[in-house]
């Protein structure tokens, strides 16, 4: 018999609750709870697709598990070296990031390898898939197949019949299971959809592309529990705007979620950049006040960045404290610290920080030069392209050490810098034979003071 089952569900987080309220008690959104009806029957209660016996955990073979690489080098390095089979990966991003671009390219990369790839297209019909192909400069194999299709159970008829090893679905927001009765994108929906298809990848061993929409806020749309269901989250960042894109890894259950893949927006899709930090500083002016290079380490790569701080007047005594690309609060405490323990008049200023190329700054590192950069603009005075900045800064104004210090000073080495200014505490990891250039100076100190002296 079909039983029917009546909820009220928050579509920001997922919560149910068996009457309407007007704001969740769990995300405190309000007017967020729709009401879900869904019909159960002794088919749809219970959707196994198979039954595995307990097996001793030594007897299971890896061999038959190794990576496949994309094509891609950046996206490979994000995912930790490439997909692997079986697992399930989350791509989301604003709209017109480039999430359905990337896709598109690793799939037609991975179809030429000779793996069979099915795309899913539930947001764009066949030939408007083909038309962006075509306009991003891609050829066609004999293994990449491709399907207009938003029914669940079509969906999984086509994986079952294809049986390919990559399949690729845009968007996980517009399937739906004709089983619940709710509409496309609500919490269940979504919830149902990607627990089916997840339980159907890891049963027949193929690879699970999703690509997801997001909310105003920026996080992934849908119930938090669809970020748990899958093995990797990777997120889109950057203005879609701007011509940069940061693919950056935030769950990884086959490698370390620090990583980063730098892509630049072409006519012809998501173009990969091999040197990054030559492409934040290409467009970096000659001579302007309160502009540093740091360099920063994101996963097993080191970026050199410039920041920029413009620090000016306060109208009507009300001061306005900006900054884009690094952590509000970290920004908040240095400016504290610049004010009470050097004593710079910045009470009533307006202060105002940025990260040039759309990065999102979380190393400790940058520290010094940010607080060098305020300094800078402040005094009006500017520091001399030469440098490179690497330290983390203290409550009490000292600068602490870092760590991988010897592969931060031999990228700034690379670009061409000649003076760095580190802590004293990592002097002695640099050693000049292993760097092979006499003419690059460091200057270590231990306090921003120091620091300040050295470089105005």
């Amino acid at each position: 018999m079909t039983k029917t089952k009546t909820v009220f569900t928050c579509q920001n987080c997922g919560y149910q609750s068996p009457k309407w309220s007007g704001r969740c008690p769990d995300c405190a959104n309000w007017n967020s709870f729709m009401e879900d009806e869904s019909f159960l029957t002794s088919d749809s209660k219970e959707r196994i697709f198979s039954r595995d016996e307990p097996v001793l955990l030594k007897d299971v073979s890896l061999e038959d598990s190794p990576r496949i690489n994309v094509g891609i080098e950046e996206l490979d390095r994000v995912l930790g070296g490439g997909l692997v089979s079986g697992s399930v990966i989350l791509i989301g991003g604003d709209p017109g990031i480039g999430k359905s671009t990337i896709a598109l390219e690793a799939a037609n990369n991975l179809s030429k390898l000779g793996k069979k790839v099915l795309y899913v297209s539930g947001e764009e019909s066949l030939k408007q898939t083909k038309l962006r192909a075509i306009r991003i400069g891609e050829s066609f194999s004999d293994n990449f197949y491709i399907v207009n299709q938003t029914n669940l159970e079509e969906i999984i008829k086509c994986i079952d019949s294809l049986k390919p090893e990559i399949v690729i679905l845009d968007s996980i927001q517009v399937v739906y299971n004709p089983v619940i009765s709710s509409s496309a994108g609500t919490i269940t929906q979504v919830r149902e959809c990607a627990g089916a298809l997840t339980q159907l990848a890891k049963l027949n061993n193929f690879s699970l592309i999703l690509i997801g929409h997001v909310t105003k806020e920026g996080s992934l749309a849908g119930p938090k529990v669809l970020e748990h269901m899958v093995d990797t989250v990777l997120y889109f960042e950057g203005d879609r705007l701007s011509t940069y894109r940061i693919l950056r890894s935030t769950k990884n259950r086959f490698g370390s979620t620090n990583e980063i893949g730098v892509f630049l927006m072409s006519a012809k899709g998501l173009e990969e950049v091999s040197n990054p930090s030559e492409l934040f500083l290409s467009q970096r002016s000659k001579k302007a006040t309160g502009s540093v290079v740091v360099s920063i380490f994101e996963g097993s790569r080191t970026l050199l960045v410039e920041i920029q701080a413009l620090v000016s007047k306060a109208g009507f005594n009300v001061v306005r404290r900006r900054s884009q690309g690094i952590d509000y609060n970290r920004f908040l405490l240095l400016v504290a610290v610049l004010e009470k323990r050097l004593g710079l008049p910045l009470a009533d200023k307006d202060i105002f920080i940025n990260v040039a190329g759309g990065i999102n700054v979380d190393d400790p590192a940058a520290d010094l030069g940010i607080v060098l950069s305020i300094a800078s603009s402040l005094k009006d005075k500017e520091i001399s392209q030469d440098f490179a900045i690497i330290g983390e800064v203290g409550l009490s104004a000292e600068v602490r050490s870092v760590s991988n210090c010897l592969l931060r000073v031999k990228e700034a080495q690379k670009l061409g810098f000649k003076n760095i200014i580190l802590p004293k505490f990592n002097l002695k990891e640099v050693d000049n034979k292993q760097l092979k250039q006499k003419d690059i100076s460091f200057c270590a100190v231990e306090s921003v003071r120091e620091a300040l002296q050295l470089v105005l």
